[in-house]
């Protein structure tokens, strides 16, 4: 029976997400045959956690069907003991990483991933707290028929499954690594009011996150994909591909790696940073590795939080360090793209090694162009006026320190890379909530 880790990390109020999660993880027990760990890596506050344990016990009983609600007390002992048993030569700092004070994204991915090496599962399968599954009718619309039962079998195999195939035959004997969808609703990132306000400063302020380099028509065809997701179109019927899946197509809310991706690599652990889980999609697809695309796209919704003023202070500071990050990531993403298939051993397994020398190679460049988008973001906000021109104030205080962050950000992503190998191993030999048997 194929074992998966059904994870659902959060630290927002989401008791129906619990819920709907669950009913995914009874349809792939029931329909689809196999062992669901369903996870829960819960960091919010005290109430709300004691909330999300209620509903996680109140759950009805499924066969096949295991749930996990981790607080951030039992993922930390967990995580010392898996640490402790990988022996690094920095455990703190590498603590510090995978469970960090501020939000990271990689960072309760990467947990999620050591828990379902711990738990025997062949696959993780994400979702977000602040989405939800579209309906057919009254039914749910659940990802989960997509990505099971192909991931890590020959893409050829799976090749009779799909609606239709855009790969290389080249590469069918690959395994399928990696399936997802989009979303529908609202942007992914919050930004939709720039667009309201000022259409031109949009495209601008949207635009920094491409290579300075871009010739203008190309930013302005990527600005129109960005963070738009599968649009607003809701599901009618099944429609997926086998290919090498575009990165621009999938959103982390709707995406399942098999275990030989992310057994080797893990995500960057940077804090208050959108985008900072994207970077496993980009590897499967510059490496070669085959994926299924497919439809079951899920349904965005923003949170109330987002509407405060400090929700908006903190995700226009995230929506910052996303830009500030692509100075190295697209480094990396370029030498990825020119590696290709040599990324790979001769097991078709992601050389671990040649990614870290990609991300120390960026940790060299000049950060001028970093400099250059600090300052087109400064006057767009003030044109912006309000809440923005004030957010503008903050950035210019913290212009040095931003800077210093997103070169250590891919400092820490290698350091974590190069002890990631180890960790998964130790926490193979982990049983959570055990640690100390």
């Amino acid at each position: 029976m194929n074992r998966i880790c059904l994870s659902l990390p959060t630290n927002r109020a989401c008791p129906a997400t619990i819920t709907a999660i669950h009913r995914e993880a009874v349809h792939a027990a029931t329909h689809l045959g196999a062992d669901v760990q369903l996870l829960i890596l819960d960091s919010c506050e005290d109430r709300t956690r004691a909330e999300h344990a209620r509903v996680a016990a109140a759950l009805p009983r499924a066969a096949n069907v295991t749930v996990h609600h981790l607080g951030e007390q039992p993922q930390r002992a967990f995580l010392r003991h898996v640490i402790r048993r990988a022996g690094p030569p920095d455990p703190d700092r590498l603590l510090g990483l995978l469970l960090p004070s501020g939000v990271s994204y990689g960072s309760c991915t990467d947990r999620a991933f050591l828990l379902a090496a711990a738990l025997g599962c062949h696959s993780v399968h994400r979702r977000d707290s602040d989405s939800t599954y579209q309906l057919l009718g009254s039914e749910p619309v659940f990802p989960v028929h997509h990505e099971l039962p192909w991931l890590g079998r020959p893409a050829a195999e799976a090749s009779a499954a799909v609606t239709r195939t855009d790969l290389d035959p080249a590469h069918a004997h690959r395994p399928v690594s990696m399936a997802g969808a989009s979303f529908i609703g609202e942007l992914s990132v919050d930004i939709g009011e720039i667009r309201r306000l000022d259409e031109d400063l949009y495209h601008e302020v949207v635009g920094l996150w491409a290579p300075a380099d871009r010739p203008a028509r190309a930013k302005r065809q990527l600005v129109e994909e960005s963070f738009t997701g599968a649009g607003t179109e809701p599901f009618t019927g099944d429609r997926s591909t086998l290919t090498l899946v575009d990165p621009m197509r999938v959103d982390m809310c709707n995406i399942a790696f098999h275990h030989d991706v992310y057994d080797r690599v893990p995500l960057p652990p940077a804090t208050d940073t959108i985008g900072s889980d994207y970077f496993l999609i980009h590897l499967v697809h510059d490496a070669t590795l085959p994926g299924i695309l497919h439809n079951r796209h899920i349904e965005n919704f923003y949170t109330p939080e987002r509407r405060t003023d400090a929700g908006f202070l903190a995700y226009q500071t995230r929506f910052v360090k996303f830009l500030l990050s692509m100075l190295y990531f697209h480094h990396v993403y370029d030498r990825m793209a020119t590696e290709g298939a040599r990324l790979l051993d001769d097991r078709q397994h992601v050389r671990a090694d040649r990614i870290v020398e990609f991300l120390r190679e960026s940790t060299g460049l000049d950060h001028a162009e970093n400099v250059w988008r600090l300052d087109r973001l400064d006057t767009a906000y003030r044109k912006l006026g309000g809440r923005y021109e004030e957010f503008a104030e903050r950035l210019t205080a913290r212009r040095t320190r931003l800077l210093a962050e997103a070169r250590r950000d891919i400092e820490d992503f290698a350091l974590l890379t190069e002890a990631w190998p180890a960790l998964v191993d130790a926490a193979r030999y982990t049983v959570p909530g055990h640690e100390d048997r």
